[in-house]
Formats: structure tokens, sequence, C-alpha cells
């Protein structure tokens, strides 16, 4: 009986694992980029509740100091009318009660538009409370000041009501500064937090993602090979064919994510200016990440990359005749999992280079060189990055989160990050294992 109309069952199983291993990749490098995007989210998000945190405390502490004042100079004015007869007097008098129903008006606003702290309603009550019994009393004085009740007055105003209402009013203002200084600590803090996680776990995440397209990849190409076993040529170069279809199909959908994940970044900045730093740092990180892994698409199947190919792709949107660098160093032959947190720790030094260090300053000078240390499975690669300037910028004494990102990559691969200043500019030494 003729087959020739049939797939054997064991092609058939290939095909179909083959199918499901391509749809898994797919499936893990959308859920790892959907993951950034959110990440990326919760930090714009925290960012703007911090603004809107802070307008808010302004505005309240505003009105605070506006309550204060308005009690004060009425009580100055009381005191000044009393102490002379002096009618000019009551005209600091007028403008305390004239901003005080205002102040309280303003304050009452915001508190009542956004209640974080229940306290604050509370405290609110008593302000008002409190202030009311301040200007009763100071309007009763000066009602029996212009009567002639001159020995009334005086005895009002060396009784303790007045004080003690001044003194009740000032301790429910100053507590009331107190709640909106802490509201807007822990809102700088969260923001804070959230700058500080985003990079490394985005830098993670798409880290696992570039991990599960090497998986897809090994998987396809070893379908292939053991279809290749069982086919004649003509259906082993019909299998090749497909793999590499395949291949280029799943690099093309991580390139359209990747493009996606910066568009939508660049596009939360576009109406919230004050995010657009974090965002064009995030943006710059994330394509940084893009050039490692198109160095290591290249003609290798095993999706391995040249360390010369890596260091010219990150470092190509910066090189110029202002901007020199020299690169030397022996074939070495990355891994796209080295690759990665390697591509990072170039394109961090590039662009400090570009903002204060070497390339920043007239005749700087980079020069980028890497070197096998040691022999067998003790060997070492050593890459050197050595800046030269006239007037080298000095180190700030902070470590900021370019440092970290650059020992966290190096701690990725089990290896050491070195960096010193020198009187003409500043070197880096990154050791990373690589056994012969």
């Amino acid at each position: 009986m003729s087959q020739s109309g049939m797939s054997p069952p064991r092609n058939r199983g290939l095909k179909g694992r083959r199918r499901f291993s391509a749809l898994l990749v797919f499936v893990l490098t959308a859920v790892g980029l959907v993951v950034s995007l959110m990440l990326v989210w919760s930090t714009i998000n925290s960012e703007r509740a911090q603004r809107q945190q802070a307008s808010r405390t302004s505005e309240i502490m505003t009105a605070l100091r506006d309550i204060d004042r308005a009690a004060t100079n009425a009580e100055t004015g009381q005191r000044g009318y009393f102490i002379t007869l002096d009618q000019r007097y009551l005209a600091s008098y007028e403008f305390g009660r004239t901003l005080y129903p205002r102040a309280v008006e303003r304050l009452e606003s915001k508190i009542r538009q956004d209640t974080v702290d229940t306290r604050q309603d509370q405290l609110l009550a008593e302000i008002t409370r409190r202030g009311d019994e301040k200007f009763a009393e100071l309007g009763t004085t000066i009602a029996m000041i212009q009567q002639g009740d001159i020995r009334g007055a005086q005895q009002r105003i060396l009784s303790d009501d007045g004080r003690l209402a001044m003194e009740r009013l000032r301790d429910a203002l100053t507590e009331m500064e107190g709640i909106e200084q802490g509201l807007l600590a822990k809102a700088v803090t969260k923001a804070a937090t959230a700058e500080y996680r985003i990079l490394p776990l985005l830098s993670l995440t798409l880290l696992l993602t570039l991990g599960s397209l090497a998986l897809g990849l090994w998987q396809t190409v070893r379908a292939t090979h053991a279809e290749a076993q069982a086919e004649q040529a003509r259906d082993l170069a019909e299998a090749r064919d497909r793999a590499d279809l395949l291949a280029h199909e799943l690099n093309h959908r991580v390139k359209n994510l990747f493009a996606v994940v910066l568009a939508i970044v660049r596009m939360s900045a576009r109406d919230q200016p004050d995010a657009k730093p974090v965002t064009e740092g995030i943006a710059a990180r994330i394509h940084a990440l893009l050039d490692a892994h198109e160095a290591t698409q290249g003609k290798d199947a095993d999706g391995n990359a040249s360390m010369r190919v890596l260091i010219e792709k990150v470092l190509a949107p910066y090189l110029s005749e202002r901007n020199p660098v020299e690169i030397s160093g022996p074939e070495v032959t990355m891994t796209s999992r080295e690759a990665t947190p390697l591509g990072l720790v170039l394109h961090e030094l590039a662009t400090n280079a570009v903002k204060y260090g070497a390339w920043s300053q007239e005749g700087g000078h980079i020069a980028i060189d890497w070197r096998f240390i040691g022999d067998g499975a003790a060997r070492e690669l050593a890459l050197n990055w050595r800046e030269t300037s006239a007037t080298p910028t000095p180190p700030s004494g902070r470590e900021g989160f370019g440092t970290m990102l650059m020992q966290s990559s190096a701690r990725q691969l089990s290896g050491t990050f070195e960096r010193t200043f020198e009187s003409d500019g500043m070197a880096v030494t990154m050791r990373l294992p690589h056994p012969a």
C-alpha cells in the first residue's frame, strides 16, 4: 500500500513538538514584555502620585500658615488698639479677620477633596472651632473697647481665655502640618523605591525573555536535526528552510515586541514632562538590551556573539571624530547569556563618558581592550575600559544606580567589577570566568 500521501507518525510528532516549542517561546516572551510594561507603568504612577501629593501638601501648608498669620495679625491689632486706642491698629485686626475664613475655606476644600488620613478630618474641625473661638474673643474685646468698657476689656485680655484659644489653635495647626509632611515623605519614599527597583527587575525580565528565545531556538534546531536523520536529502533541505524561517520569525517578533515597549515607554512621558528623564533612561537601557540581542543574531546558529561586534554595536550611536575609541583584543565568542549583561555595562559606561567622562571634553579618548588570564578551567577574560582627558571629573562619592547595575551585571556572570579614578581619567576592569 502506498503511503506517499501520508506523513510518518514520528515526523508528525516532531512537527507538533516544534510548533509547541515555538508557541511556548512566544508566550514566554510576550509575558516577559508585558511584565516589563507593568513595571514601567507602576513607576510612572508612583512619580505622578508624588507630584500630586507635593502639590496638595504645598496648598495645605499655605492655608495653615495663613490661618496662623490671620490669628496673629488680629491679636496684634487688638492689643495695639487696647493700648493706644488708635483706630489704625484695627486695620491689622480687619486683615486677619478677612484672611481667616478664606484660609479655612481653602484648607477645608483640600481636606474634603482627598481625605488621606482620618485624623485630618478631626483636626480640621478642631482648627475651625479654635479659630472661631479666638476671633470671637478678639471681636468681643474690641467691641468693649469701642463702647468705653476699658476695664472690662482689660480683664478679658488678662484672662487665660485668649491665650488658651491661641495655644490650642496652634497645637492643631502644628499637628496637621506634621501629618501632611509625613504623607509627602511617604509619597517620596514610595516613588524612590519604585524607581530603584524598576531597572534591575526590568533587566532581569528581559534577560529571562532572551533566555526563553534561546531555548526555543535550541529546541527548533534540535528538532530539525532529528528530522534530518530520518528524511532524505530533499526533505532535509526543506526542514532546514522551515527551521530558518521559524527562527527568523521568532527573532522578528521579539524585535517587534521590543519596539512596542520602547514606543509605550516614550508615549507614557509625552503628557508627563516631569517623568520624561525617567522614561528616557528606561528607553535607553531597553535599547541597549536590544543591541545586545541583535549582536547574538549573527551567522552563528547557536546564537553566540563576537566580543568586538557587541562593543561596536553598543558604541555605534556615540562614535564620531570628537569621540574617538580604540578597540583591541583577541577574537572572543560570547553566549547570549553573557552578551546581554555585558551590553548593559558597556551602555552605562558609554553614556557616563558622554555626560561627564572623557567624551564630554575636547580631546578625550577611550581605549577598550581584553585578554585572557590563566589557563584551563581557571581561565578568565579581563575587559579593560580606559578613559583619558585633560580635566577628568572627580568621583562624587555617591554610588548611583548605574554603578549598582554594572556590579549586578558582573555578579550575574560570576565575575568582578572594579573602577578606579586617576589624575588623567578613569579605568574600569571586569573579569569574567571563561574556561578554555
